[in-house]
């Protein structure tokens, strides 16, 4: 889930009570972050497989829930700011924050879905766009790039870089190929709770920002349009689309920054 969502008003169970400041986890907490984000990865995985024509967004959600649960942890997004559901599921022009129904996916569709998990006080957080059945050519390099730009950020995310690094190098990665680069939404930091500091946007200056430390904990996240780069919130006062109804594709990955360089937290098939 990205930052910047829409402020209501706060269930008491969310992970929303965040007052500042960067943390540096210990190892402790890095062992429960490892936890989180291994399940996020599975569950990720298994709905990567269960895509198909004919489910609905709200069968998605309900499986994600189930496996999220099974593993110990609880799903970190039920009663965000007021958020019903599990997962986010956004079809086509859907950027992010789509809450899960009713909707039929069809053929030639590509859906992002976003998942995060709580296990033992610790959170993981990560999306993934998938194809519907066979789709255009347009949809299929839409998604792969997509995916490529999260991995240039994720390269940038050195210990000693800046967060203007990372927003550098998505933007750079995916601006040349014509791609609007979403301003509106932004990447995190995550832990005890869902949006920490810092936020991590997919565009920026190199060597301006934050400095990368080893046991930051970050979201990285870049959402890419067909068309341009604005975004708008629908009546729901959640779902992102795109403001000229063109297709977009977002992925993301919680990593943590170690001595050694950017690791991964959320691994998935």
């Amino acid at each position: 889930m990205v930052n910047n969502a829409p402020k209501r008003k706060t269930a008491s169970n969310s992970p929303s009570s965040y007052t500042g400041g960067i943390t540096i986890k210990s190892r402790r907490e890095m062992q429960a972050m490892e936890r989180a984000g291994a399940i996020v990865g599975s569950t990720l995985s298994l709905l990567k497989t269960s895509v198909e024509p004919g489910i609905t967004t709200g069968e998605l959600n309900r499986i994600a829930d189930r496996h999220i649960r099974s593993h110990g942890a609880v799903p970190t997004f039920i009663g965000y700011q007021g958020f019903p559901a599990a997962i986010c599921a956004s079809v086509n022009e859907e950027i992010v924050h789509g809450i899960p129904g009713k909707r039929v996916l069809k053929e030639g569709d590509i859906i992002k879905m976003d998942v995060g998990a709580t296990i033992d006080g610790f959170i993981g957080d990560a999306a993934i766009s998938v194809a519907v059945g066979e789709v255009s050519e347009a949809a299929l390099n839409l998604m792969a790039d997509t995916e490529s730009s999260l991995m240039a950020g994720i390269a940038a995310a050195q210990p000693g870089n800046r967060i203007g690094d990372i927003g550098a190098a998505v933007q750079g990665y995916a601006e040349p190929l014509g791609y609007g680069v979403v301003r509106q939404f932004v990447g995190h930091g995550v832990g005890r709770f869902l949006h920490e500091d810092p936020q991590v946007p997919n565009y920026g200056e190199p060597g301006k920002g934050v400095l990368l430390r080893p046991g930051m904990c970050i979201c990285i996240e870049p959402m890419l349009n067909l068309g341009t780069h604005d975004a708008q919130i629908l009546d729901d006062d959640w779902t992102v689309v795109t403001a000229d109804g063109a297709l977009s594709a977002h992925f993301e990955h919680t990593l943590a920054i170690t001595q050694d360089g950017p690791k991964i937290l959320t691994l998935h098939d």
